[in-house]
């Protein structure tokens, strides 16, 4: 008896033994008493990523968190700066952040949002194809492209200018509302259409929204992730084929020069300072692994809105309903804590 009680304290210490060796060590940036500075990005789907990899991050590698608000340049001069340390929903497209990377400050990591982004213009599907349920007939069914935009003008009344239709836009200063304008000026639309910017993202999605419940016709601006998308069923016109030698143009507001290409699809990564990436190698792994389903993350966006609460909320939930996803992103011992604090 003696024998088997001192065979089985034996193999527990080495089970133990064994655990403690194969557990994750505090990331060294951590160990040392530095916080983790995230970027408080402002709009939902980036709360909504930002929040998930805080929540592991605070939980699971025992880091302390914080996060930084302020503008998009100048919490992406941070990043390149170090004066914080994650930017998560990196889009890559300000040339702070390619600079950033140039000199080798940065780096942005993983692939956040499985499937890639989808960007374009686009309207109602009812006004397409009709709605049966709502009794709204389809009024412009050959509306294919943005090519055929000149002669459906009249459905898209500008109220301002009658004569015309409106097309909106993305707020000004936001990198789309730049993108916007240049193809506005590639497919020659300043005779028949107002190019209107609203005021906020929150007018934006307002009057898309009006418009929708309402079954009249828009023409609007969009993206993937958003609210919207897992809300409302939308047609995306259709716009010339991607060449890398349009994109250049449509990129550079400065020039009239400008040809017309379809926005292509983006990865949404992770944006790290590099004294981060040396100093919590096993957050960078965990970063690497995070993807999100675009259906997941529309749905959320869309509760955040419906609900009326912030990220935090809707990444818990997630993470409380989602084990199976999200566990593959770390190690066993990681999600273990993780748990215990849903």
């Amino acid at each position: 008896m003696k024998k088997i009680i001192i065979k089985t304290g034996g193999a527990l210490l080495l089970t133990l033994a064994a655990t403690a060796a194969q557990a994750t060590a505090t990331p060294q940036w951590c160990a040392e008493g530095k916080p983790v500075k995230f970027a408080g990005v402002t709009w939902e789907s980036a709360q909504f990523f930002t929040e998930i990899a805080n929540f592991i991050v605070e939980n699971g590698y025992g880091c302390k968190t914080e996060s930084v608000t302020g503008s998009t340049a100048v919490t992406e001069t941070a990043l390149v700066s170090n004066d914080l340390q994650v930017w998560v929903e990196q889009w890559d497209r300000t040339n702070v952040i390619k600079k950033g990377r140039t000199d080798g400050k940065i780096d942005l990591v993983g692939n956040i949002l499985a499937g890639g982004t989808r960007e374009g213009w686009f309207v109602p599907d009812y006004v397409v194809n009709g709605d049966a349920k709502r009794g709204i007939k389809a009024i412009a069914p050959g509306l294919k492209s943005v090519a055929d935009l000149p002669k459906y003008k009249d459905l898209f009344t500008d109220d301002e200018d009658p004569a015309k239709g409106r097309f909106l836009n993305c707020p000004s200063g936001w990198d789309c509302e730049r993108i916007n304008n240049q193809k506005f000026k590639a497919y020659k639309l300043a005779a028949t259409y107002t190019n209107f910017r609203p005021g906020t993202g929150g007018a934006l999605d307002a009057t898309i929204s009006s418009a929708y419940e309402r079954g009249k016709p828009i023409l609007f601006y969009y993206w993937s992730p958003a609210g919207l998308m897992g809300k409302y069923k939308f047609v995306q016109l259709q716009e010339p084929e991607f060449t890398e030698k349009c994109w250049k143009t449509v990129q550079n507001s400065t020039t009239d020069d400008v040809c017309g290409t379809v926005t292509p699809s983006f990865k949404l990564t992770i944006g790290v300072s590099t004294p981060f990436i040396k100093g919590a190698p096993d957050v960078i792994a965990f970063f690497n692994k995070l993807s999100v389903p675009a259906d997941i993350v529309n749905h959320a966006i869309t509760e955040m809105g419906e609900r009326k609460v912030g990220g935090s909320v809707l990444a818990k939930e997630f993470l409380q309903k989602n084990k199976a996803l999200w566990t593959q992103w770390v190690p066993a011992d990681v999600a273990q804590k993780v748990e215990l604090k849903l």
